[in-house]
């Protein structure tokens, strides 16, 4: 990718993006000054608005799907963390939730799956060397808390069906994916080791390797020939693992380790293949990456089973893009379409507050922004009138004057990596199935 290109504000990675509870102001349910039915949408909202404090009315909305799209309206809000993880704790102890699913790199999520699951690794550090560049805003004690709560539920739930941590972005290709493409080799089609690992010789990190470095090589430092040949052996290591690699067993145990193989592999390929397209086609590369990120919630719900909370930007949970031109084909789509009524898009907004971005593509470290109230017009300016303070509305059931204001596209704010004053229009009802309006937020706590 060129340095010169301009960039929008959720230019995620040129690829992908860079995510105890508090109490504060969220889900108080404080009701704001009354409004009259007389005010246009407002009074319709109030009828079907409920406050955050009822996470019951919540998941009533939420209903039977097994993969809930949670999304933000910027990377670095602590009220949008630590909403989260009221709702998926919600989740788990009342729809049978099991996986908390992250936009972050599938090695990544290996990684701290380990933990969740095993005890095995220090998340904090994993954190620290893999929640870098354009995923350093999941590098905070907001999920850092959301992981050692996840260890601890299952380390005090043996009987119960295991939480999971899941990556389902293709950022950083890390060692533990080729590991454990290797270990399956190395058990059961030995054969095939030496070929695969010629593919893959130059592909696979040090052990020792941070992510924000590599990707930044990656993306800037490397040619495009180079990026295609990259992609190539990706793709060949993947390729030749599909079609000779299956176990010569036919037991249970090898078929699962061979599903894992396939998987970890395709992860690895979805990395260098989403690195390999230039940067004229842009717009394709990030409808690739968008549906690999749905392809991996998928295949983690389909060989794991029980249901997933997906956290990632509204730009990517939602049904419809607000910039087709650079971002073609959200997540949320994908997920649709392959699951139909079993997902369902949640909406974050707020008001006012402050969050943290990075000043432009080519900083490193983020700085802290105020966001002043939402003007007039905004989306948010009018859901700043619902009398509660944070609240909660299905939007497929909301009255119809409702309706009409929530399918009108308005200026609705959108942070991702960047600072930026541009507000991009947003239909609510066309994008979410449910939207959560919080009234302020700050920044979140980045280690």
């Amino acid at each position: 990718m060129s340095h010169a290109r301009p960039v929008s504000r959720r230019r995620l990675l040129g690829l992908a993006t860079a995510a105890g509870l508090t109490a504060g102001t969220l889900g108080t349910g404080a009701a704001a000054a009354e409004t009259s039915p007389a005010e246009g949408p407002v009074g319709a909202l109030n009828r079907s608005a409920h406050p955050l404090s009822d996470l019951d009315a919540l998941g009533r909305m939420v209903g039977g799907a097994r993969v809930v799209g949670l999304g933000e309206a910027s990377h670095s809000g602590h009220e949008f963390f630590t909403l989260k993880q009221r709702v998926f704790r919600h989740l788990v102890a009342t729809r049978d939730f099991t996986t908390f699913a992250l936009e972050a790199s599938w090695s990544t999520g290996l990684r701290l799956d380990a933990y969740v699951t095993r005890g095995v690794g220090d998340p904090a550090q994993i954190m620290r060397d893999e929640f870098q560049g354009q995923y350093v805003f999941w590098n905070t004690q907001e999920y850092l808390d959301l992981i050692h709560w996840m260890r601890r539920y299952n380390v005090a739930h043996p009987d119960r069906p295991q939480l999971h941590f899941v990556g389902n972005d293709l950022g950083f290709p890390g060692k533990t994916a080729f590991d454990q493409v290797s270990e399956y080799l190395t058990k059961y089609r030995p054969d095939l080791n030496r070929d695969i690992a010629a593919s893959y010789d130059s592909l696979r990190p040090e052990a020792d390797t941070e992510a924000g470095p590599w990707m930044a090589h990656q993306l800037f430092a490397k040619s495009a020939t180079e990026r295609k040949a990259d992609a190539d052996g990706a793709a060949s290591a993947l390729a030749l693992l599909r079609d000779r690699g299956r176990p010569h067993g036919a037991d249970k145990h090898s078929r699962e380790a061979y599903a894992w193989a396939v998987q970890n592999a395709t992860a690895i390929a979805q990395s260098f293949t989403g690195y390999a397209f230039p940067d004229e086609q842009f717009s394709e590369r990030m409808r690739y990456r968008d549906q690999a990120m749905a392809a991996n919630t998928t295949w983690w719900l389909r060989h794991r089973g029980g249901r997933i909370l997906l956290a990632s930007n509204n730009g990517h949970i939602a049904y419809t893009s607000d910039n087709p031109a650079e971002f073609p084909e959200p997540t949320g789509a994908f997920l649709h379409r392959r699951l139909g009524d079993d997902y369902v898009s949640i909406g974050l907004t707020f008001n006012e507050g402050t969050i943290n971005a990075l000043p432009d593509y080519t900083a490193q470290q983020p700085k802290t922004y105020t966001v002043t109230p939402a003007p007039e017009g905004h989306n948010e300016n009018t859901l700043d009138k619902v009398r509660y303070r944070d609240f909660s509305i299905d939007l497929r059931t909301a009255p119809a004057a409702a309706r009409t204001w929530l399918d009108t596209a308005r200026p609705t704010r959108s942070y991702g990596l960047y600072w930026s004053t541009d507000d991009p229009g947003t239909a609510l009802n066309r994008s979410y199935d449910i939207l959560i309006h919080l009234h302020q937020v700050e920044a979140g706590h980045l280690r």
